[in-house]
């Protein structure tokens, strides 16, 4: 774990930024329990754990390796979506590497729910932006009112809306996706119901913002603009959110298949899976292992140390 620890160190200052938009800022707050659901999937797999030995893997230095290279591109070009994801993917990488891919597969679920941990959607607030105008322009004329959209500002007799950023409905869109990634994988077996479910998860947010911004808009041509606003943001912070989310989950639930500590591979089934063998070799291999580590803390100083040149340079 002490290399485990070198990569957290050695990305210090991301997962720092990471966790200053995990708590600050509203679009990412949802982060902040991703922690505890992947404390809760390893706890549920405990049982298969203890019939396993770790076994270190070089093959996962390449993700290690791979992952630092992310980051370190995205540290130098300032791009944080590259060098936060990096900086998850070493995490990541690195487990592969100190318990070895069959260990890995039993704990596929959460160490793919790592990813969540990484804070992104800003990139597509722009597209949801003028959607969800779309959205609301489209259905605004089907009730009625007259309206003329321009961008992402619609004029109306009672006045002038802009869809801003914080209307986006990203927020609302990526809490959705990473519950039902969830609910998708720990309650599902058939790809088909999980694509059907992501699928929902996806277009029932982005529509139902345009019917929250609709909403708005048609309360304000009665009891004007200022109310409808207040309004808006009581509704959709404290109701609309909650019953869109239930109305899914409720949907669902007829089409459950499985408990959620079913989810995944078993032990056994970890150690038949033949394709394994490439990675996890059936016989051990001590030095094998201890050089998988010894690479792993290399990797992570060897990187560390050209970060801090760079960063001279």
């Amino acid at each position: 774990m002490a290399a485990t620890a070198a990569l957290v160190l050695l990305c210090a200052r991301e997962w720092g930024e990471m966790l200053h938009q995990w708590w600050d800022i509203d679009t990412y707050n949802h982060i902040l329990l991703v922690p505890a659901v992947i404390g809760w999937l390893v706890w549920m797999k405990r049982e298969q754990l203890t019939k396993m030995t770790p076994r270190a893997s070089a093959f996962g230095l390449a993700v290690v390796v791979a992952a630092l290279l992310v980051w370190l591109v995205g540290r130098t070009t300032s791009i944080n979506l590259l060098a936060h994801a990096g900086a998850v993917g070493a995490i990541q990488g690195a487990i592969v590497t100190i318990l070895g891919f069959r260990v890995s597969a039993v704990l596929a679920l959460p160490l793919g729910y790592m990813a969540f941990l990484v804070p992104f959607g800003d990139e597509i607030v722009p597209f949801l932006q003028a959607i969800t105008a779309d959205i609301a322009i489209a259905i605004t004329h089907w009730s009625g009112v007259s309206a003329r959209i321009d961008g992402v500002s619609i004029d109306t007799p009672a006045g002038l809306f802009i869809v801003a950023e914080e209307c986006s409905g990203v927020r609302f869109l990526i809490a959705t996706v990473a519950l039902a990634v969830l609910i998708a994988f720990t309650r599902f077996e058939s790809r088909n119901r999980r694509a059907a479910l992501m699928a929902a998860a996806v277009i029932v947010p982005i529509l139902a913002n345009g019917v929250r911004a609709w909403g708005t808009i048609y309360i304000a041509q009665f009891v004007g603009v200022e109310f409808a606003a207040g309004f808006d943001h009581i509704v959709y912070g404290w109701f609309f959110f909650a019953f869109v989310v239930a109305a899914m989950l409720v949907g669902a639930w007829p089409f459950v298949e499985r408990e959620p500590q079913d989810y995944g591979y078993t032990s056994a089934e970890a150690l038949q899976l033949r394709w394994l063998n490439r990675f996890d070799p059936a016989k051990a291999h001590p030095v094998r292992e201890l050089a998988a580590l010894a690479a792993l803390a290399l990797a992570a100083s060897g990187f560390g140390a050209f970060a801090a040149l760079a960063a001279l340079a």
